[in-house]
């Protein structure tokens, strides 16, 4: 029986845990950029950070969510750290109110919200409401789990051993306080361990006040998963997490040994155990943002001593070359300009190669950092272009606007070189994982020769740009006939495979031709990048490519 009993909570709780990510991700899929957007425009002021934090995590239930969004605004400078912390004192109100909801009878609900949900996914004309249906068959698999949790655990109500057990755990209250911070961690969900204690105290397998030890443990526990997954290397990314870390601990430490008289305060305004349990978690940081609020500046310049910012560290996304005071001394700012976008450069570089590894070898996570060096990417481009306007503006030599345009073309077509990998090639590379695709021998080998011939274009470009070496862009124009060649070859070999009737060709046939197809249109920007050259040395053509070259950036509104 005890395992029987085991078995069905270990199974409540993973329904539990999908239906809550089932949730976070269609909200997410669903309005995850415009809550950003909402949320970066609101973060100018405390009060507006502090219900800003609580919708956000009401709506995603999970102030883990929450606390890594607004981390990485942090990270990058976005907003400031006072407001940041006032967002992380609302999230952590906010997901009381998910406790609330949940923690009320609603088993009726579910069968309605699953098909709902169900019907909405499966017919919805829109992305919007099959990422809605989503939620709701989320919302309807979290009161299901919790309606199997309650019954699973009826008959543990009556067992003498688990009784002993949970007693003996009731009395070591630090014990039982790093346990529900351990399942806390694990779950990445604060949300299910308090329904779980919750679900405990509820049946009388546990008391109250151990009840409520858990919940702290649990506060504590949501505390750590951001800090983490905080961005390495720089020490001021951690300021935020670790505040959040730091306030959870100091609300532990005095609500611990008050547990006994806020047990029997509660019992007096709600019978039932479970809501009992409720109510604590709200009350818990409902009293820490009304404690913390008011010394919201003393913290913040407190973290900024203790976690000092130095910029630069590990970030790519940091310039490192970029001398604010080399703009005075034209020549040695376009040599600043030139070491960043060489930089720019090796970090596409390696987002090519790495991004065809992911297609080759089904691998989601690097299929994933490729897609997250896209970010970084879009900073330095964006980081280099204002440099060199600056430039520009401060120099009347004709000799220097025009070096300044052959850096900013090449850094502006590296840019859209990284937008390919990471909207298409990435793109490409998830559907091959999910539906679990392999190319024939000779479709790869055809593949990886035209990414090898492109790769080395791309260092080819790099070199001429750099030493502005007019041979070596001529050679790379050269280079456009071999590769329309080389597709061409490849599309006749592709179509011979599927007319013999290769079942590997023929599941993957629109994969192979779109990844020639945006090998190639990668390689357009990499043949763009040296235009200006050719253009100086009156040998730039222009053949209907999809090509970013300096008559474009000209065209460009300035900053």
């Amino acid at each position: 029986m005890a395992i029987r009993v085991l078995l069905n909570l270990l199974g409540g709780v993973a329904l539990l845990l999908w239906g809550l990510h089932m949730v976070q991700s269609g909200l997410l899929r669903a309005f995850g950029a415009r809550l950003k957007r909402w949320l970066a425009r609101v973060l100018r002021h405390r009060a507006k950070a502090f219900l800003a934090g609580l919708v956000v995590t009401a709506i995603l239930q999970s102030s883990t969510a929450t606390a890594l969004m607004i981390s990485s605004f942090s990270a990058v400078n976005l907003v400031e750290l006072t407001p940041a912390l006032a967002v992380m004192l609302g999230a952590n109100v906010g997901t009381t109110l998910v406790v609330q909801l949940l923690s009320f009878d609603t088993s009726l609900l579910s069968p309605v919200l699953l098909f709902v949900g169900l019907i909405a996914f499966r017919r919805g004309a829109q992305t919007v409401t099959r990422d809605l249906g989503r939620v709701a068959i989320g919302l309807g698999l979290m009161l299901l789990a919790l309606h199997l949790m309650l019954e699973s655990l009826a008959p543990v109500e009556h067992a003498v051993l688990v009784h002993e057990l949970l007693a003996a755990l009731g009395d070591e209250p630090l014990l039982m306080l790093l346990i529900g911070a351990a399942l806390t961690w694990a779950a990445h969900s604060s949300v299910a361990i308090v329904l779980f204690a919750s679900s405990l105290a509820g049946t009388g397998a546990l008391d109250t006040v151990p009840a409520l030890v858990l919940v702290l443990g649990a506060n504590l526990g949501s505390a750590i998963n951001p800090l983490l997954e905080s961005h390495g290397g720089n020490p001021a990314h951690l300021r935020l997490p670790f505040a959040n870390l730091l306030i959870r601990f100091i609300g532990c430490l005095v609500f611990l040994p008050l547990l006994d008289p806020a047990a029997r305060l509660l019992s007096g305004f709600e019978a039932n155990p479970l809501r009992q349990v409720a109510d604590f978690h709200t009350l818990f940081n409902l009293l820490l943002a009304v404690a913390f609020f008011p010394a919201l500046d003393l913290l913040a310049r407190l973290l900024e001593r203790l976690l000092p910012d130095t910029r630069g560290g590990q970030d790519p996304a940091v310039p490192v070359h970029l001398d604010e005071r080399a703009l005075d001394v034209p020549a040695v700012a376009l040599a600043c300009a030139a070491r960043e976008t060489l930089r720019l450069g090796e970090l596409v570089e390696t987002m090519l190669r790495q991004g065809m590894q992911a297609v080759f070898a089904n691998d989601r996570k690097l299929a994933s950092e490729v897609s997250r060096m896209d970010n970084a990417v879009d900073r330095l481009h964006e980081a280099i272009k204002l440099y060199l306007v600056r430039l520009i503006r401060a120099s009347d030599d004709e000799a220097v606007h025009r070096r300044a345009m052959e850096l900013m073309a090449l850094a502006l077509n590296l840019e859209h070189i990284g937008d390919i990998i990471d909207k298409n090639l990435m793109e490409l590379a998830t559907k091959k994982i999910k539906r679990h695709l392999e190319f024939s021998d000779e479709g790869r080998h055809e593949l990886e020769e035209f990414h090898r011939l492109v790769s080395d274009n791309l260092q080819l470009a790099l070199s001429a740009c750099l030493t502005r070496d007019h041979e070596l862009a001529r050679m790379l124009r050269e280079e456009k006939s071999r590769i329309r060649e080389l597709e061409l070859a490849a599309v006749r070999s592709h179509l011979a495979r599927l007319q013999e009737g290769r079942a590997e060709s023929i599941e993957t046939s629109s994969l192979h031709l779109d990844l020639l197809r945006d090998l190639k249109r990668i390689h357009s920007h990499v043949c763009a990048a040296v235009y200006p050259l050719l253009r100086a040395d009156g040998g730039a053509e222009r053949d209907g490519d999809e090509t970013v070259s300096v008559e474009t950036i000209e065209g460009e509104e300035g900053p």
